[in-house]
């Protein structure tokens, strides 16, 4: 992480009707750091995503991504971004090459460069053994890894990640998590959505907490804790299989 902006984001607001979704909202993003917004349903996350991306245009403000203005330049900005929304914008029909490809071609990328790139984003996603499968036959573990995948394609310099880790098996989580810690530990501005303390003290550098759209508290994990005081938590892990058949006698496919 050094001192540059890869974010700035000044009085960012949406209203839909009478709902203040994101209320004027100002922060900075380091280049190279991983920051987290961390909240529930309904605090603004997704809003605030999709503006930066350039799908939902802002009621007022206006925010800089990679140096360039969301309002004034939103064809440069979107040449720099990547986005793995929430809902999975993936083809079923479609194999997991075919749909990262397709991708690549959509960011402007032809031939063997945009080859290269389908190659290298699933191998880093881990799902070139069944990149000629149709996505309609992955696990929602893989589906999240194809759609973190095509939302790297074009090497973006910010990644926007809205709760990538929604409805996933603890394994596929985990890999998940080091894919994003890998690319962060490369130099790519990360920008990560989620419910979960424990997914951001993991990955983020530093965190704010959105709550009726705007931001209550933001700080490195030490920082935020200072503020609340803290507790401490034991997490336990265990084999599923193990503990039913000690419990029962029998594997759970039996």
């Amino acid at each position: 992480m050094n001192g540059d902006a890869a974010i700035e984001i000044l009085e960012l607001r949406r209203r839909f009707g009478p709902i203040e979704a994101v209320q004027p909202l100002s922060l900075t993003v380091h280049e190279g750091e991983t920051f987290g917004i961390l909240g529930p349903n309904g605090a603004g996350k997704t809003s605030l995503l999709s503006m930066l991306a350039t799908l939902l245009p802002p009621t007022s403000g206006d925010a800089r991504v990679a140096g360039y203005s969301l309002s004034r330049e939103p064809g440069q900005v979107r040449r720099r971004v990547g986005l793995a929304p929430q809902q999975l914008a993936l083809y079923p029909e479609l194999s997991g090459e075919e749909n990262a490809l397709f991708f690549a071609r959509l960011h402007g990328l032809t031939g063997a460069e945009a080859r290269r790139r389908t190659a290298e984003v699933l191998e880093r996603v881990g799902l070139t053994p069944r990149k000629r499968d149709r996505v309609r036959g992955y696990s929602g573990g893989m589906q999240r890894r194809l759609n973190l995948a095509c939302g790297l394609v074009h090497e973006p310099s910010v990644l926007l990640l809205d709760e990538p880790t929604v409805g996933v098996d603890p394994q596929s989580r985990d890999h998940l998590l080091e894919t994003i810690r890998s690319l962060a530990g490369a130099g790519t501005t990360v920008l990560y959505t989620t419910h979960y303390m424990e997914e951001a003290q993991r990955i983020c550098d530093r965190i704010a907490i959105l709550e009726e759209g705007r931001v209550i508290a933001l700080g490195t994990l030490p920082e935020l804790l200072a503020i609340v005081g803290s507790t401490p938590v034991i997490e336990v892990r265990a084999d599923l299989e193990r503990v039913f058949m000690h419990l029962t006698g029998r594997g759970l496919r039996d």
